[in-house]
């Protein structure tokens, strides 16, 4: 899943990747001064297109083709400038390499952060469409044993010196993390799509009240600082080798409070979960103070994040990734389930 704040797309948006071959693949990162060897792996990513690609030299690259329309070129410049920044302070990040004009006539434009040097983004014309690409190392690494102190710890420094990067700067163009704003407009875009059941409505937007009211309270006890995060700090999206954990995929980096990068690594009943908060914070805390206030707003970020993905699924159904992977997206039994989810969480967080 990609926590990206939901909006509606047309068909047209999606129909492309169709048309995302490896030869085409290949062509655009030789535009921009990759040649590969003919090797290339499609790795999971619903949001955007993202392949490993063997190297002529025996390197390998990962890289990412943007969905169309998702994001703006500042945004995802943004998102660039935070990661090269975030790896200067020699912050465990993975940050997009320099591209190159190799004058194979497909270009049509390298686009830089203002913030840094060297461009990131490139816009190449492969046939008649016009793809928007970056290209980042690979790195080999294997999820984080979350139930590990030790790995938890070291989470918990590498996120702490993250945010330290974070507040030092702000973002001008990328999404705001806001968990009662973000569920009202998830839940906009659910009621207004064709896949909530009609013998679900009225149990839906009863359940959306008690969800709106819970995220209210939990969210009226404290205003959180806001800084630069990685937004979608999920096992996922982080690679553990050598002892040090690796952060990738910055694609929803977003302004926000700092328990947001946090929350996601917990798992298990609320005892073990607690437990690995206090490993997570402990390692925190010797980079960077938190406030424990925000704690309390966990709960309305789990059920913001819920509805968001409820959002997200409707909102890109016409991509035929999503019916082959949410079969039951539409039927009376998921949504149903859905709403028994989330009326068990908010009475948790009304609590």
């Amino acid at each position: 899943m990609t926590s990206t704040q939901p909006t509606e797309h047309t068909h047209s948006l999606h129909t492309p990747y169709s048309r995302l071959t490896p030869d085409v693949v290949l062509d655009a990162l030789a535009a921009v001064g990759f040649d590969g060897d003919g090797r290339l792996m499609q790795l999971n990513s619903f949001e955007n297109r993202v392949f490993q690609v063997m190297m002529e030299d025996g390197s390998a690259v990962v890289t990412k083709f943007y969905r169309p329309d998702r994001w703006s070129d500042e945004q995802i410049l943004e998102e660039h400038a935070f990661t090269l920044e975030a790896a200067a302070c020699d912050v465990p990040v993975v940050a997009p390499m320099a591209l190159r004009d190799a004058g194979r006539g497909r270009l049509a434009a390298l686009l830089s952060a203002p913030s840094a040097d060297l461009p990131t983004l490139a816009r190449v014309a492969v046939g008649d469409l016009t793809w928007r690409l970056a290209v980042w190392p690979r790195r080999a690494g294997r999820s984080p044993e979350l139930e590990d102190a030790a790995v938890m710890h070291r989470l918990g420094q590498a996120l702490a010196r993250l945010h330290g990067c974070g507040s030092a700067g702000s973002f001008q163009r990328r999404e705001r993390r806001a968990p009662l704003q973000d569920a009202r407009d998830a839940l906009s875009v659910i009621e207004r799509s064709s896949h909530l059941p009609p013998d679900q409505i009225h149990g839906w937007q009863r359940v959306s009240e008690q969800v709106l009211q819970a995220i209210s309270l939990r969210c009226n006890t404290h205003t959180p600082a806001q800084l630069r995060i990685h937004g979608d700090c999920h096992p996922g999206n982080l690679l553990w080798r050598d002892d040090r954990p690796n952060l990738v995929d910055f694609d929803d980096c977003a302004t926000g409070a700092a328990v947001q990068d946090l929350w996601m690594l917990l798992s298990g009943e609320p005892e073990a979960a607690r437990q690995q908060l206090g490993w997570l914070l402990d390692g925190y805390t010797e980079f960077r103070a938190f406030d424990e206030r925000e704690i309390g707003l966990i709960p309305a970020m789990r059920l913001s994040r819920m509805l968001r993905h409820n959002a997200w699924v409707a909102s890109r159904w016409s991509d035929p990734a999503f019916p082959a992977a949410w079969p039951d997206f539409g039927r009376s039994g998921y949504w149903a389930q859905q709403a028994l989810q989330l009326q068990e969480l908010a009475a948790e967080a009304l609590s």
